[in-house]
């Protein structure tokens, strides 16, 4: 088993098992992010309707970052994007604990994801220059490895920080390893430049419209906000849900969110693996992802057992193994040569889409009603996801149809021109 295991990490370059390592190390090091509601509720003594607002620039900063990342790479290369969006996402880390006012944290939690949020396009487009087609789709997943892992061991150190230091010790080990991850980066990876310059035939005159253009990716890009929606529950409302409803520590919740980590690590590649060489259907998978989500937060409708929390994490891991992956694998797959930045920058737009809708839905819907209620606004939102899913395959199918038509109708006009 073990041997059969380690087959799945077979097969990539220097430069992937490189990027893997800092995005592990960023990541890691990113432990201010899972307690930051908690931070602003505890520490800062903001309002639910503060947090929410807050939480709606950070995904605005998102948005910005991302739009920035996709037309730079463009222009000069994600190498130099992603070496800035580090560095200086590190500096803004270590001055955020500063910045203690709702209006200045709101300014400084702009600057912070505007600048932070440039690396993932980025470093998807690194992944795709690094990597080759027959290892892409695993590539992707080896990072979100990494990502978990991070995810896996940040939160516990987050919360044995919190409560050995306080919160200033957090964004102080941010800043550093965002630091420390682009040096090595750089050190060890260097910008991998064409021998040559191609000339282009044809420019495109209107990128943005060839982008919009593109129905299903268009629709791909809403199915995949709302899973984001769905998944940074994690991240917003579940933190502050712990303490609350169970009385949960910083600990706690950090190896809560951990063991999300850990079931990712085990069995994220593997299951890329299986479906990928069954070539399963990539929209069913999604599709399964997300109805486990949808479920995963249904299930905490049981808030009188707290094992419960447990079996919602299971879930929601399951979900997101079934999703990201093949979500990020389906828009790499519509990408245009000439618009590779754009593409992804515009896909990730949609998580920071979903960042912002998140927060201050659900911070809105808890203040008024209730968290009951946002876990059944969350449920249904996942079945709204599951029908589109069922629109998209549809939609896939008619344009294979039509793509199979086009090339019939051009052979047999050929045909008797001859």
């Amino acid at each position: 088993m073990l041997k059969t295991y380690l087959t799945n990490f077979k097969g990539f370059s220097r430069e992937i098992w490189i990027l893997t390592f800092i995005t592990f190390l960023n990541r890691a090091g990113t432990m201010v992010i899972p307690f930051l509601s908690k931070y602003m509720k505890d520490d800062l003594s903001f309002s639910y309707t503060q947090i929410g607002t807050i939480m709606v620039f950070f995904g605005t900063g998102s948005i910005i970052g991302s739009w920035l990342s996709g037309k730079l790479s463009d222009k000069i290369g994600f190498y130099k994007v992603m070496v800035f969006s580090l560095f200086m996402s590190g500096i803004v880390f270590i001055v955020l604990q500063y910045l203690t006012s709702f209006e200045s944290l709101c300014i400084g939690i702009l600057i912070l994801t505007s600048i932070a949020d440039m690396y993932r396009p980025a470093m998807l487009l690194a992944l795709d220059t690094y990597g080759n087609k027959e290892t892409r789709t695993r590539a992707l997943t080896l990072t979100r490895i990494a990502i978990n892992m991070g995810f896996l061991i940040g939160p516990i150190l987050g919360g044995l920080i919190i409560m050995k230091v306080g919160y200033s010790g957090l964004f102080w080990v941010d800043g550093i390893t965002c630091i420390l991850a682009i040096l090595i980066f750089s050190i060890y990876v260097k910008e991998k430049k064409l021998p040559f310059k191609l000339k282009k035939i044809k420019s495109i005159t209107n990128p943005n419209k060839v982008i919009f253009n593109d129905k299903p990716f268009l629709l791909h890009l809403l199915i995949t906000m709302i899973t984001g929606i769905l998944f940074f529950q994690m991240f917003t409302t579940l933190p502050l849900y712990h303490k609350e409803q169970f009385n949960f520590t910083e600990f706690q919740t950090g190896l809560l969110l951990s063991l999300s980590g850990l079931f990712i690590i085990l069995f994220e590649l593997p299951i890329v693996r299986y479906v990928e060489e069954k070539n399963i259907d990539r929209i069913k998978v999604i599709s399964l992802g997300i109805l486990s989500m949808s479920i995963s937060l249904l299930l905490m409708l049981l808030s009188s057992w707290s094992g419960i929390l447990i079996v919602m994490i299971a879930f929601m891991s399951i979900g997101v193994m079934l999703t990201f992956p093949f979500a990020n694998a389906f828009a790499m797959s519509r990408v245009h040569m000439d618009l590779k930045g754009r593409y992804i920058a515009v896909f990730t737009m949609s998580y920071s889409f979903a960042h912002i809708l998140s927060a201050k839905t659900s911070m809105g819907i808890i203040e008024a009603y209730s968290y009951q209620a946002n876990w059944i606004f969350m449920g249904t939102l996942g079945c709204i996801a599951l029908a589109l899913c069922y629109c998209l395959s549809l939609m896939l199918k008619a344009e294979k149809t039509d793509i199979e038509l086009k090339i019939k109708q051009s052979f047999f006009s050929q045909k008797e021109a001859v």
